[in-house]
């Protein structure tokens, strides 16, 4: 169950009650008339079950209440009821199948951002992976995978493709590119300090490394994984199971290649630098191809249920 708490004009809020009380999956209704000062108008407090509040929310701001007043979401971890039960019951579909396009939007956006947090993640993640790379350690790639933040600009591409939203593009793209290429640009500075202290060396790059020596030779195989990890990642955050998306993140070479690239460029070793990068492109497009495909799936599942319903 979701809860929603709106803030509404008040000349509005008789059309909102009559939307909310018209709409399957609803229950605990409240109203707090005159309740709101900033902006001004009536409380209206209501529960809705997860597979309904798409339709809800899209209704509301058709209303206007987004822009003239507030809407809030919040997630209702425990709700001892038997009129939710019932409205859990009642809603078409389950919960889990459910895609709050509002709440993906949002949170894509916000993970998307190219800020300094992000780039510092994303560079601590590319350095560590650097290790893993000379050292031919399997755990330090992992880790440095799991570290990486890079799944939340994908993940941004793939909803703004859906959605149509050109800003959200252009900003997961920047994060994308600026963040790989900044990461990737320190790391080659990493990487030459830890070689003038020895702690790096070019015959340990050179080397057969048979643990992480699939990071320059990209196949057929990293773009299934790829496209599996796409379609995890999407639907863990559609799901709100975001516990799932650590199993995304170690299961695609995104970060581990961009780190062998640049380890490699400052050893100047270009066929596999050229091979990292090729792995590189090749688990974003997989990801973005099949986030997309996922995104509209359940785009068109949820659609033909509606009309079904209707």
């Amino acid at each position: 169950m979701l809860h929603l708490r709106l803030i509404v004009p008040a000349d509005r809020t008789q059309a909102v009650l009559r939307l909310v009380e018209s709409t399957v999956g609803t229950t605990h209704l409240a109203v707090l008339a005159g309740a709101a000062h900033d902006p001004p108008g009536d409380v209206v407090l209501c529960d809705v079950a997860r597979e309904a509040a798409d339709g809800l929310l899209h209704e509301l701001r058709a209303l206007g209440i987004d822009r003239d007043g507030a809407i809030a979401v919040e997630n209702i971890d425990l709700s001892l009821s038997t009129r939710a039960d019932r409205a859990e019951k009642d809603a078409p579909g389950e919960g889990a199948d459910a895609v709050l396009w509002e709440s993906l939007t949002d949170a894509t956006h916000e993970e998307s951002t190219l800020s300094v947090t992000y780039l510092a993640f994303l560079t601590l993640a590319t350095m560590l992976a650097a290790c893993g790379v000379v050292l031919d350690n399997a755990i330090l790639i992992v880790g440095a995978m799991a570290v990486g933040p890079e799944f939340g600009p994908l993940a941004g591409v793939c909803t703004a493709l859906v959605r149509r939203a050109p800003g959200l593009a252009w900003r997961s793209l920047l994060a994308l590119v600026v963040g790989f290429a900044v990461a990737m640009a320190l790391t080659v500075g990493f990487s030459l300090v830890m070689d003038a202290v020895g702690l790096f060396h070019a015959e340990a790059l050179t080397a057969e490394r048979p643990n992480t020596n699939f990071i320059y030779r990209p196949d057929w195989f990293s773009f299934v994984v790829a496209v599996l990890a796409g379609i995890a990642g999407v639907l863990s955050l559609t799901s709100a199971k975001s516990g799932a998306l650590v199993g995304v993140a170690i299961s695609v070479t995104t970060v581990p290649a961009a780190a062998n690239a640049a380890v490699a460029f400052g050893y100047s070793s270009y066929r596999q630098a050229w091979g990292s990068t090729e792995q590189l492109l090749l688990n974003l497009a997989g990801i973005v191809i099949a986030g997309t495909l996922t995104l509209l799936a359940q785009k068109i599942f949820w659609a033909s249920r509606k009309r079904v319903r209707g």
